[in-house]
């Protein structure tokens, strides 16, 4: 747990939104204290469709944390791409 109640409130609401049953596509991404990814990743889409639940996803989660550093959403994406490329997915 941590001691911020505004990150507190967030992981309420998330844990709160696994909850829906309208569910197609999710994704979890943590990042632990001592800086372990661990990710999750589940769709009941494919092919095309599963092309813009990715791109939406990870629009998403691009303009939040671009909203939330000094980057910018092209920066925050090349970065991105290099460091998807050193994670091993299991």
């Amino acid at each position: 747990m941590s001691d911020d109640p505004e990150f507190e409130e967030v992981r309420a609401q998330a844990v709160s939104a696994l909850d829906a049953e309208n569910l197609d596509s999710l994704y979890l991404g943590l990042l632990h204290a001592d800086g372990a990814p661990e990710f999750y990743f589940g769709s009941t889409v494919e092919g095309r469709e599963l092309h813009g639940a990715a791109i939406d996803q990870l629009g998403m989660l691009t303009r939040v944390l671009a909203d939330r550093s000094d980057l910018t959403t092209d920066e925050l994406a090349e970065l991105a791409a290099e460091r998807a490329d050193e994670l091993a997915v299991q």
